[in-house]
């Protein structure tokens, strides 16, 4: 029989590297797994390893990259002891405790888990999307909508994301043009309201981007009219993608509640999911505020609820406790 871990984080990005911090602090050794390398938002590090500056993250006056940013957050985890593997798992059996997770065909056990697997922006997959993203295209108007200010810009989508997002640049750009591939939004009337009549604002409809154009950072988009295939460039000096959040929560399903859009939901004001000894932080399920900032402040959260749990239930020092499934 393997070891049994006191607490198993899966993912690696600011919730993740948070909750080993704390649990680590508290003595729990956490082993985390941290993902593979890839060009996802699961990988180790999470959303900031595909960002480049970083302005809002308290602490850093003058930015910080966003790998950086990570870098520094492992490093402070694995100061205080964390055990890191650069792996994925591929299997989990929630029906401890110990949990139960298979890595590369390893078993693993664990009294208490945290997932943080995060979300991933789904993306247009278009020529020079990937090679620009973070150099002008971005997903989030929050996070990188200050870098726009008196420029011209363009959001793709027409659901009530789009348009929030949208609207939330005009604070910043000088126009704002909103590409979608239909005629008609699917927005609610109230934020398309607001956008049909905001100044700023300009529409492209049955249209699509075809590609992104520039060599180091944005400097046009080419539009395709979906009707007739004729194309035009867009002089803009960003693209923000809002199509949708992808949660990674693939593994966790038949074993954790989810919400139809696949975020995992978890107990009002905690980290507590439906499975004793099971915990969830950051954006796997979080589809409100998707910030670093709140990442790292639910990974806080789920290293004390894991902490709490395990000295209420007795599940600490090696010793397993016969506790219901949802406690």
């Amino acid at each position: 029989m393997s070891e049994v871990h006191d607490v198993v984080i899966i993912g690696s990005g600011p919730a993740g590297l948070t909750a080993a911090i704390y649990t680590d602090r508290a003595n729990l050794h956490p082993l985390v797994l941290e993902g593979e390398p890839s060009s996802n938002s699961d990988q180790p590090g999470g959303q900031l390893m595909l960002t480049t500056e970083v302005e809002n993250y308290p602490g850093f006056v003058d930015g910080i990259m966003g790998p950086e940013l990570m870098a520094n957050f492992r490093a402070q985890a694995a100061r205080f002891g964390a055990e890191f593997r650069t792996v994925k798992a591929g299997k989990v059996s929630f029906d401890g405790p110990p949990h139960r997770l298979w890595v590369e065909g390893e078993e693993i056990q664990a009294r208490a888990i945290i997932v943080a697997t995060g979300a991933r922006s789904l993306m247009l997959n278009v020529e020079g999307e990937s090679k620009l993203l973070g150099y002008g295209v971005s997903t989030c108007a929050t996070c990188d909508g200050f870098f726009f200010r008196d420029r011209e810009i363009a959001v793709v989508g027409g659901g009530d994301s789009a348009l929030e997002e949208a609207l939330f640049l005009t604070k910043f750009a000088s126009k704002v043009t909103l590409i979608h591939r239909r005629k008609e939004l699917r927005a609610s009337k109230i934020m398309q309201d607001r956008a049909l009549r905001h100044p700023k604002m300009a529409f492209l409809w049955d249209s699509r981007v075809s590609r992104v154009n520039g060599e180091t950072a944005v400097e046009s988009v080419t539009v395709e009219d979906v009707n007739t295939g004729t194309t035009t460039d867009l002089p803009v000096s960003g693209l923000f993608v809002a199509i949708g959040h992808v949660p990674n929560t693939d593994l966790f399903k038949g074993w954790l509640d989810m919400e139809d859009s696949g975020y995992l939901i978890t107990r009002h004001g905690s980290t507590f999911t439906n499975v004793g000894g099971v915990f969830a932080a950051g954006d796997v399920q979080d589809h409100v505020y998707r910030q670093a900032i709140t990442a790292a402040g639910s990974g806080c959260m789920a290293a004390i609820d894991v902490e709490r749990w395990l000295e209420a239930t007795g599940s600490a020092d090696h010793e397993i406790a016969d506790t219901p499934r949802n406690w």
